[in-house]
C-alpha cells in the first residue's frame, strides 16, 4: 500500500496556472502507476492525467491535453500536475491515486489508494 496526500489547489482566474503535488509514503513509490482524477458535484470521477509506473507511458484527457503535464520526482516521492491556461470547466476536486504495476489504461476501480482531494476553482 501507499498513502498519498494532495496539495496545491486554490482559487484562480481563467488563464492562470496551478501546480498540484501528491506526496506518497508507505511503500515503493516507483512501482505504482500514478493518476490524477477530478470530480465535480453530481458527476462521476474522471481521469485527468496518468503516468505509468515505469515513468514513460502517459495518458491525458482530451480536455486537458496540451495544458496539463504530469510528472514525478522519485527521490522526493512526489507526483505533480502542472496546470496551465486553466478554464472554468477545470473547476473540480482533484485527487491523486496509486495503482501498483498498473497499466495507464486500467479503469478507475483498479486504483487502490486515494488522497483526500484538493479543490481547484477557476473563475471566468
Amino acid at each position: 500500500q501507499v498513502q498519498v496526500v494532495e496539495s496545491g489547489g486554490g482559487r484562480v482566474q481563467a488563464g492562470d496556472s496551478l501546480r498540484l503535488s501528491c506526496t506518497a509514503s508507505g511503500s515503493t513509490f516507483s512501482t505504482y502507476t500514478m493518476g490524477w482524477f477530478r470530480q465535480t458535484p453530481g458527476k462521476e470521477r474522471e481521469p485527468v492525467a496518468v503516468l505509468g509506473w515505469r515513468g514513460i507511458s502517459v495518458h491525458y484527457a482530451d480536455s486537458v491535453k496540451g495544458r496539463f503535464t504530469i510528472s514525478r520526482n522519485i527521490a522526493k516521492n512526489t507526483v505533480s500536475l502542472q496546470m496551465n491556461s486553466l478554464e472554468p470547466e477545470d473547476t473540480a476536486v482533484y485527487y491523486c491515486a496509486a495503482n501498483p504495476y498498473g497499466s495507464i489504461s486500467e479503469p478507475i476501480d483498479e486504483y487502490d489508494d486515494w488522497g483526500q482531494g484538493t479543490q481547484v476553482t477557476v473563475s471566468s
